[in-house]
This record gives C-alpha cells, sequence and structure tokens, in this order.
C-alpha cells in the first residue's frame, strides 16, 4: 500500500536521454526576471500533469524553464520519475534538491518500496530528522508488502501516533500472514473504520478458508463497497456457491472489472465454462474491456470445455487488446491448445515466448505428456536446464505423466529417484500417485501396493483411486476390497469406491457381494453420480447430464440417435450375411 498517487506505468518505446544532473547544469544563471506565486503553482499542476500522463520527459523540460522553483516543484518532478520506473533518476534529483520537506523524505521511500529496494527504503526512514504518520505507514506497508511482517509489527509498536491507514496495514499483513486471528484483534481496536479496513478484513478471512467469519463480518459492514461485495464473491466462488456468487454480482449497481473478473473466474474454476464464456459476452457487449485477467479465465473456460473455436477467436482478443506478450496469458494459451486436441498451437505460442519462464517450459511439457510425445517432453526438460531453470515438483510430475502415457514403467521409477538425488525435490502426494497408477496400469499391483506403504505420508484418495480402478482391469479381487475401504474411509459419499468395487465383483461372479455392495449405497444413502459430456456445434456448446431431459431440442436428438441405432444394426445385420 503506496501512500502518494499511483499512476499506471505506461511504457515509452523510444530511448531516453537524460540532462546532465550534474551541481553545474542545475545551478546554471537563469535569467532575472520575476515570477508570481501563481505561476510556480501553475508550472506545478502543469507537471503534475505531465506525470500522470506519462509524459516525464516533457515534465522536466517544463521544470527545467522554471525560473523559480519551489519544494513542491521539486517533489512534484522527483516523485514522477520514480512513478514512472526511473527510481535512480528520482534519487539523483533528491540529493540536489535545495531544501527538503517531510514529503520529500515520504516521496523517495515510497518510491524506493515500490521498486523493491526496501532496504533503501529504511535508509531513508532512519535518515529523516522528522516523520509524520505517512512516514511510519508507508514504511510499514513496505514491510508488509515483502512479507516481512515481524519489522512491521515492530514499527508499528514504535509509532507515536496511529491512525486507521496504519490499523489497515497491519490488518492486510496478518491476513497474508495466516495470522486471522491477530488481524481481526486489530481490527475490533480501531475506533472508526472505514470501508477499505473492512474490505481488507473481509478479504483476509476469505483468503484463509474462514468464508463463515467472513460473510458474519459481511453482513455486519454499515456500507457494503463494490470491493467489498467482489472479496464476497470470491469467497462464494471458493466455496462453489455459484448461485450466491451470482446473486450479489447482480445486485452490484455499478459493476467495476474486477467484479467481472471475479464472477467469470469462478464460472471457470469451478467447471461452469459455459456460463463464464456467457457472462465474458455480456461484459464486451457492455462495453467493459477486458484485462489480462479477463483472458486468462476465458481461456480456462475454453480449456474445460475442450472448444478449440472459442479458444481461437479469444486468442484473436489477446493479440487486439495487445496481451500476446503477457507471459501469464500466454502460458494459458499454451494449457488451452493443449487440453483442445492442438499441441501444434501450443508449440507456436510456446516459440514465440522470448523468455519463457519456469511455467511455460512445465506447461509445453505437460502438453507434450497428455498427446504422448515422451521424446519431446524429455527434449524440453532438458532443454529447460540449459536454459538455466531449474525444474520443480510440477515439472516431475509432467515428466512421470508422460512416462506413463508412453508405457515407461522402469523409466518412472528412475525419475522419482532422481528427482531426489539430482534435484533435491522431494516427492509428494501426487507424484506418488502417479507412479502408483503407471505401475498399476502395467499390471505391477504388487509393486504399486509397496509403494503405497512405503510412502513417507499416508496414501490420500488420488492413490487409492488409481490402484483401485487398475484392480477392476486386472481383477485383483484381494487388493480391490482393501482399496476399497481405503477410499471410502478418505471419501465416505463418493459413489465412485462402491461403483468399482461392485464392478470387481461382478466381473468375478461374486454376485452375493454384487448385492452386497448396492445394498450398502441404498442404506448409507449414496446415489450414483450421472455421466455427463458436452459438444460444440456452431457457436454454442451443449451440455448432457445423464437422465436429463431438459434440452430445448431433447426430441429431436432422440429421433437421431434413434436412427443412427437402426443404422448400425442393419450395418451390423448386413456384416453377418456377409460373413455367411
Amino acid at each position: 500500500m503506496i501512500f502518494f498517487p499511483s499512476f499506471s506505468k505506461i511504457r515509452i518505446l523510444i530511448h531516453r536521454t537524460f540532462h546532465p544532473l550534474d551541481r553545474h547544469f542545475l545551478q546554471q544563471q537563469q535569467p532575472i526576471r520575476t515570477i508570481s506565486t501563481q505561476q510556480i503553482y501553475d508550472c506545478n499542476v502543469q507537471i503534475g500533469s505531465l506525470v500522470r500522463a506519462g509524459k516525464i520527459e516533457a515534465a522536466r523540460h517544463l521544470f527545467d524553464k522554471m525560473p523559480k522553483r519551489d519544494v513542491v516543484s521539486w517533489n512534484a518532478i522527483v516523485t514522477g520519475y520514480w512513478q514512472n520506473g526511473f527510481l535512480q533518476e528520482s534519487k539523483k534529483l533528491f540529493e540536489l534538491m535545495p531544501v527538503k520537506n517531510v514529503v520529500s523524505w515520504n516521496s523517495m521511500i515510497a518510491g524506493c518500496v515500490e521498486n523493491a529496494r526496501i532496504e533503501e527504503a529504511c535508509e531513508y526512514f532512519h535518515k529523516m530528522s522528522k516523520r509524520n504518520t505517512a512516514s511510519w505507514n508507508a514504511m510499514i506497508s513496505g514491510f508488509v508488502k515483502y512479507d516481512r511482517i515481524d519489522e512491521a509489527s515492530k514499527l508499528f509498536e514504535e509509532m507515536p501516533q496511529r491512525n486507521v491507514i496504519s490499523y489497515t496495514a497491519m490488518i492486510d499483513g496478518f491476513a497474508q500472514n495466516g495470522e486471522v486471528e491477530r488481524a481481526r484483534a486489530l481490527f475490533d481496536q480501531i475506533p472508526r473504520k472505514n470501508s477499505v479496513t473492512w474490505t481488507v478484513m473481509i478479504s483476509g478471512y476469505v483468503e484463509n478458508g474462514k468464508f463463515d467469519e467472513a460473510r458474519a463480518l459481511f453482513d455486519l459492514m454499515p456500507e457494503k463497497s463494490v470491493v467489498a461485495i467482489t472479496a464476497m464473491i470470491t469467497g462464494y466462488c471458493k466455496e462453489g456457491k455459484m448461485e450466491n456468487a451470482r446473486s450479489l454480482f447482480e445486485g452490484i449497481q455499478y459493476k467495476d472489472l474486477v467484479s467481472w473478473n471475479a464472477m467469470i473466474a469462478g464460472y471457470a474454476q469451478n467447471g461452469n465454462g459455459e456460463e463464464a464464456l456467457t457472462l465474458h459476452l455480456r461484459m464486451l457487449e457492455m462495453g467493459m474491456k477486458p484485462d489480462h485477467s479477463t483472458l486468462i479465465s476465458v481461456l480456462t473456460a475454453c480449456s474445460s470445455l475442450a472448444s478449440l473455436k472459442e479458444g481461437k477467436q479469444t486468442h484473436v482478443l489477446v493479440t487486439k487488446k495487445g496481451f500476446e506478450t503477457n507471459i501469464s496469458v500466454c502460458n494459458t494459451l499454451i494449457t488451452m491448445y493443449s487440453k483442445c486436441g492442438s499441441i501444434r498451437d501450443s508449440e507456436v505460442v510456446f516459440g514465440e515466448l522470448e523468455s519463457p519462464d519456469l511455467v511455460s517450459w512445465n506447461t509445453i511439457i505437460a502438453g507434450y505428456a497428455q498427446h504422448g510425445h515422451y521424446e519431446k517432453a524429455l527434449s524440453s526438460f532438458y532443454e529447460m536446464g540449459l536454459n538455466g531453470l531449474k525444474p520443480d515438483g510440477v515439472t516431475f510430475l509432467s515428466v512421470l505423466s508422460a512416462c506413463g502415457h508412453a508405457g515407461k514403467v522402469m523409466e518412472s521409477m528412475d525419475w522419482l529417484g532422481l528427482m531426489v538425488s539430482d534435484y533435491g525435490v522431494s516427492p509428494r502426494a501426487e507424484h506418488y500417485s502417479c507412479l502408483v497408477d503407471i505401475l498399476s496400469r502395467a499390471g505391477k499391483l504388487e509393486k504399486a501396493y509397496e509403494i503405497i506403504q512405503e510412502m513417507p505420508f499416508e496414501a490420500d484418495a488420488g492413490v487409492w483411486g488409481a490402484i483401485l480402478a487398475a484392480c477392476r482391469v486386472h481383477l485383483n479381487v484381494e487388493l480391490g476390497e482393501l482399496a476399497a475401504k481405503e477410499l471410502v474411509k478418505l471419501e465416505p459419499q463418493n459413489s465412485g469406491a462402491y461403483i468399482m468395487l461392485s464392478n470387481i465383483y461382478a466381473a468375478a461372479g461374486m454376485w452375493r457381494e454384487v448385492t452386497s455392495v448396492r445394498w450398502l449405497m441404498k442404506e448409507q444413502g449414496i446415489k450414483k453420480q450421472p455421466g455427463y459430456s458436452w459438444t460444440e456445434i456452431g457457436n454454442k456448446v451443449h451440455f448432457f447430464l445423464g437422465g436429463d431431459i431438459s434440452h430445448p431440442e431433447i426430441d429431436e436428438i432422440h429421433s437421431e440417435l434413434g436412427r443412427i441405432g437402426m443404422q448400425m444394426k442393419m450395418a451390423d445385420d448386413f456384416g453377418d450375411i456377409l460373413f455367411v
């Protein structure tokens, strides 16, 4: 949190040539002429306007032409430089200031914080002969921004006088650090809370998974701001309560981009890609301009629907809006194309990245793995290392997945060992789950069970689910019973374990046991989850749920399915005649 105006940095695609900043230049004799206080004020206002527009050279030119400058003039140009990304220039001008006030020092603290120079901010803070509350607040906010909560807390305790901004900064820091109880204790101490304080506390609860507390506090909030409502929308989305989130969203009279993004992201993350795309279209029709967060959510929705056409249209929008160099958007594009079955397009997007980051490499390796390109996945793994990037757990999970798709059983065992011995990456549950799945698919159920017993932590549902599915394929009743029992312990209401165990019994001809499992499901009130599928026709994605007849064209669909079924039967009968 910076307590000076925070303006957007505008990228200037020209080389800048700065005026020399030695004392001789700044002390040149100006033509002697009188200048009124009003003229100085007008120049200061113009400098501020130019700075906000990103025209720092023009602001500097006006500053240099001023026959007389006051401390406000200096503060405006010093602050303008760091706000436009030129901290060193700010520091040089600051040193040349004939008179510095507390605003000058505060500006340099804020500039250093904004540019990740927290130690230099500390130096300026300690050099100040006189500080005001804003000085302390700027320093505390800097510590909070860079997760130095203990130092922020120490400074907060030393403050001679606190205001609502001081408390809010510390509440934010404690919440970010997972210390929501300490955050709430501070919140309750504030005599006059503002909207920001309420919103920070509510967001802190949401981010730490304490949604009930967030909702209770939100209900007590006297005047609910758009930001606070958006925080609650995010909370409802995390809880999977999309109807509640949508109700809050529709209640916002003047929706901003952040609220649109929260709602679209909620639908995308909860598997309702179709609604995410519909809401995005409505947003565009209302004249809202998407940012990179919007496009990432829309691409995620396209991925979940495997809608290549919508994905390509969104890619066009990415280019049109100038986000084709945004690394996060590009990484999401790579994922989208891979999940939509077009690994070639993923390669094209990856190839256009100037400096792929670790996520970029992980994403393309995962894409190769999903498409069965084992050699390309390994080649990318080694190339990533040559580019100076160290693989993490996600990288190795993709490599193990590539081994699984290629049937490389022994290689998968070797990779699990290498990630520890050569790269110092500790395997997590998902790595063991992948390895168990590979061994199980290869029929090595006993070895898979040995891996489970040797794991340094308890097996999760993914591990037991993998071995249970393999027991059905390879008809291992004994191990299947054990896996089903463990899976039911972890997920009592998951019908999958019961269904798979029932199928294992049925394949083994153990009909009494099949009946027993079905009876147990009924007794526990567990219902089989219906299957679902979707297909893209034209510009619309059609979603189908097993047993559901709500589709508006259900009669035509049934009629066409009947016709196709009849044709298949006729073709089958004709094949039998030919065979005879």
